[in-house]
């Protein structure tokens, strides 16, 4: 028996654009099958090192759900490289303001910490509303939520 292999070409080809409503999803289970599905685990043809994932669409991202008390205790932190450049948001707020990058947040500490994971980011594509402006690449219902 000989270990399967897929080419770029064959992962290429085999790419599917999938939508997500995140309404009432909760945050982690929901980003932990996003990231399968980013990665490619789902298929047959899963190579590690590869991609072979496709691409997911995420809409109503303002409308995610947490469990516990972590909208007033999840702090989200970035740094301008300045003194007293740390800024801190609790989940609360980012939800407010920008609720697509606590799904991409969650999405990409979920992903391997590697080269490969800014390839794979760039396949997520995360919207506040239930507009999108993917119609064009047909996309399907998400497999497992």
């Amino acid at each position: 028996m000989r270990t399967y292999s897929a080419t770029a070409s064959e992962a290429d080809q085999s790419r599917e654009w999938y939508v997500v409503d995140a309404t009432g999803k909760t945050l982690g289970r929901l980003a932990t099958q996003i990231a399968m599905v980013l990665k490619g685990k789902h298929k047959p043809i899963y190579t590690p090192g590869m991609d072979c994932g496709d691409y997911v669409i995420v809409i109503n991202a303002e409308k995610i759900a947490v469990t516990g008390r972590k909208l007033d205790q999840k702090v989200y932190y970035r740094y301008s490289g300045y003194p007293s450049g740390l800024r801190e948001t609790k989940l609360r707020d980012q939800l407010a303001n920008h609720p697509e990058r606590v799904i991409q947040a969650a999405v990409n500490g979920m992903l391997n910490r590697n080269r490969q994971r800014r390839q794979l980011m760039r396949k997520l594509k995360v919207y506040a509303g239930p507009e999108h402006p993917h119609l064009a690449q047909q996309p399907k219902p998400f497999p497992f939520a």
